[in-house]
C-alpha cells in the first residue's frame, strides 16, 4: 500500500449542525451537502491541504455503507491533529472552536515534550488536538 490518504472521513449524527460547525464555526470552505438525490450519499467535502479532504457522512449511513454495524461513538479512537505555527495560534483556533460549540476537553498548555497544545470535541464527539510543534516549521 502507497501513503495515499486523500479523504478522512467523520461520521456524524446531524450533519446540517456538523456542516454549520465547520463552515461558520471553524470557517473551512465547502460547497455544503451534496448527493441528498441518492439514498445514504449526502455527504459534505472540505478542500485541506495537500489535497486532502476533509469529509461528513452520517454515521447511519456510513455504517449502512461498510456493512458494520452502527454502534456507540468513542472519542478516544481516533484524534485529527491541527498544527500551527505558534502558541497564541494554538489559543486563537481553541478559542474559535469554544466560540463556535466545541467542548474543550484539555485547555492548551505546554506539553512534556516541548510543544503547547490542547485538544476539543466537535458537536459529534470528534477529538482534535491543536498543537504548536517547535521542530515543526508550519505556515499560519
Amino acid at each position: 500500500m502507497k501513503p495515499r490518504i486523500k479523504v478522512i472521513t467523520l461520521g456524524v449524527d446531524d450533519l446540517e449542525r456538523s456542516l454549520r460547525f465547520y463552515r461558520d464555526g471553524l470557517g473551512l470552505e465547502t460547497e455544503g451537502i451534496i448527493g441528498t438525490e441518492f439514498e445514504h450519499g449526502a455527504v459534505v467535502f472540505f478542500d485541506l491541504e495537500g489535497g486532502l479532504k476533509l469529509a461528513l457522512y452520517p454515521r447511519k449511513s456510513l455504517a449502512h455503507d461498510s456493512t458494520l454495524p452502527l454502534g456507540p461513538p468513542s472519542a478516544t479512537e481516533l484524534s485529527i491533529g491541527h498544527n500551527v505555527g505558534s502558541k497564541k495560534a494554538v489559543d486563537a483556533v481553541m478559542e474559535q472552536a469554544r466560540r463556535c460549540g466545541a467542548t474543550i476537553v484539555k485547555p492548551a498548555q505546554d506539553t512534556f515534550w516541548g510543544g503547547y497544545g490542547g485538544y476539543f470535541q466537535d458537536p459529534d464527539g470528534h477529538l482534535w488536538e491543536i498543537v504548536w510543534n517547535p521542530q515543526w516549521v508550519v505556515e499560519d
